[in-house]
């Protein structure tokens, strides 16, 4: 005999409502017609849910805000379009609600403390959690503090059970796959930080990509994600790799500080050399020459993000998503 208690699932199915309204009838929340609070409450009492009065708890005293934590303590920060268009799209679907924004950086110990302490007095309903490194306390400090949380991107050490992210690997395989097809066969990367999820996606993606065509994966560079480190990064390959005809940079600040270095040691784009980013933000365009990239929906994720932890909130289970990546080809290959 099954005597498993029923789920919020299942009572909204027999209520014929999503289980945010099944929430929000529960907790007395406002903006719920009387035509979905009947059916919820009919079908609670012809399933014989008991809610949680843990959660009901949570629920009434929420302080309508949500606090985005990227793992980061550079001042520079705000400078990278990418958390720029992410905090865009987090912000856009913040408006759309009573929710205010909390941003915090924290990969000191010092920001982490200041983390901590807003998980410990509840100073925020829920988290969504950016740019985590392998092995980040971050993540656990929020799993721990049991408020819905989000991440935006995986870390290389444990997957999170709720994540938005973009298909990194899979958008660097097509990057180097575009340069072979262009006749290309001594090509070269500039990785991004390879303790983080993305920049070691984008890594493997390379390496795939020539593997597969029987072509050297040697000419390798590191860089950390900035303008500067692309640049150092790129005078180290042409160092060492003086026969390199191409570039797959794995991000494109990186890829801005390679074409000024490309510039000063006299190398053509594309003809001498070829240059691919990753990301797309609003700045590749305008390069010299235009830069040929892997699109990710930036602003795209920081709104999935933040949905997701809306419905979180509402007591909903989502799905995690993989974001598609395009290529976006332009003059620089």
């Amino acid at each position: 005999m099954n005597t498993r208690p029923p789920t919020l699932e299942e009572v909204a199915q027999r209520a014929g409502v999503s289980t945010g309204t099944v929430s929000r009838v529960i907790n007395n929340a406002r903006h719920v017609s009387e035509k979905s609070k009947r059916a919820v409450q009919n079908a609670i009492t012809d399933l014989g849910y008991v809610p949680n009065t843990a959660a009901r708890s949570l629920a009434s005293q929420r302080r309508g805000a949500v606090v985005l934590v990227i793992s980061s303590d550079d001042p520079a920060l705000f400078a990278n379009l990418f958390f720029a268009e992410v905090i865009t799209g987090v912000n856009a679907v913040l408006e759309e609600t009573d929710l205010h924004l909390m941003l915090l950086l924290a990969a000191s110990q010092r920001g982490r403390d200041r983390f901590g302490q807003v998980l410990q007095s509840r100073g925020a309903d829920g988290v969504m959690l950016l740019a985590l490194k392998e092995n980040d306390p971050l993540s656990k400090m929020a799993e721990d503090s049991g408020l819905p949380a989000v991440h935006g991107g995986r870390s290389l050490d444990r997957a999170p059970q709720w994540y938005v992210d973009a298909d990194n690997r899979g958008g660097a395989r097509t990057a180097v796959e575009h340069l072979i097809s262009t006749g290309r066969k001594n090509i070269a990367t500039i990785t991004g930080e390879l303790d983080t999820h993305a920049g070691m996606s984008r890594y493997m993606g390379f390496r795939e990509a020539v593997v597969l065509a029987g072509l050297s994966d040697k000419r390798v560079a590191h860089g950390d994600f900035s303008e500067s480190s692309g640049a150092a990064a790129m005078k180290l390959l042409l160092d060492d790799h003086p026969d390199l005809d191409s570039v797959f940079v794995a991000s494109d600040a990186m890829a801005t500080g390679a074409l000024a270095v490309l510039r000063e040691r006299g190398k053509r784009v594309p003809v001498d050399v070829a240059v691919v980013g990753f990301n797309d933000i609003v700045t590749a365009q305008h390069t010299q020459p235009a830069l040929t990239t892997v699109r990710q929906p930036i602003e795209a994720l920081g709104r999935e993000m933040t949905r997701m932890l809306i419905r979180l909130l509402n007591g909903e289970q989502p799905t995690s998503l993989i974001l598609p990546t395009e290529l976006i080809i332009r003059d620089s290959a």
